[in-house]
């Protein structure tokens, strides 16, 4: 039986499989996403609910894809999108 990797592990094999400009690439990635949901518990702490919904699908041609995303923000709300449609 294959023993069961964290995540830290799982990572760093991964990136051991990347070129250098792929591991520059997802560190840029990870540090956008640190400060994108950064931003998110400051608006929410604001006030501010805020939902990411893909608006998109990029496609790199060598079957390589990635998530574009859009914010959905509702200021001063006071029901979650999911309880709206009971009340």
């Amino acid at each position: 039986m294959t023993p069961k990797l964290n995540v830290r592990e799982r990572a760093d094999l991964q990136a051991a499989q990347m070129t250098t400009d792929q591991q520059a690439a997802i560190r840029m990635i990870a540090n956008d996403l640190h400060r994108l949901n950064q931003s998110v518990m400051r608006a929410v702490d604001a006030g501010i609910s805020v939902e990411l919904i893909r608006s998109a699908r990029h496609h790199g041609g060598s079957n390589n894809w990635g998530d574009l995303l859009v914010p959905v923000i509702i200021a001063g709300a006071t029901v979650a999108p999911d309880d709206a449609a009971i009340a």
